[in-house]
């Protein structure tokens, strides 16, 4: 399975999840890969938000070198599913894959293990709540994970 993990600026949330994700796949020896893009390319070319790195370091997550992008066309075609953290971005990245007329496996990430609940992650850019959000995204990706190994 190819993962896409999606946030506004690429510097928060998704980079946490894609770390969160790295360290699922390593804990169950998977061959899926997972990756991180944004909505917005507002910090294209920068590494995640210090406070990101951080919370992922005290939970033995290396997230630092991450590259914030945009997410691109061929991203909609090459990831089996596009995770977004929240539905201002679930929106965007619908409306870019109708841009493109593609097909793409598009989810609210909580929607994975919370199904037509419409749960969002949100943003700790400003509000400073980077470890409830980690530990969100790692019980989630945790009963994702679980979930997809127990149907295979």
């Amino acid at each position: 399975m190819k993962i896409l993990m999606v946030c506004l600026g690429n510097i928060c949330r998704s980079p946490l999840a894609q770390g969160v994700m790295e360290q699922k796949i390593k804990k169950y020896n998977l061959t899926w890969e997972v990756d991180s893009a944004g909505t917005s390319g507002y910090h294209d070319g920068e590494k995640p938000d210090a406070r990101a790195i951080k919370v992922a370091k005290d939970k033995g997550l290396s997230i630092e070198k991450q590259i914030s992008r945009k997410i691109t066309k061929e991203d909609l075609y090459y990831y089996n599913l596009i995770c977004v953290m929240d539905a201002q971005n679930y929106n965007e990245v619908k409306r870019f894959s109708q841009l493109h007329q593609t097909e793409a496996n598009i989810e609210l990430l909580l929607n994975l293990v919370y199904p037509g609940q419409n749960r969002q992650v949100p943003d700790p850019y400003y509000d400073g709540k980077f470890e409830e959000v980690y530990n969100m995204l790692d019980i989630a990706l945790e009963k994702f994970v679980a979930s997809q190994l127990s149907v295979h």
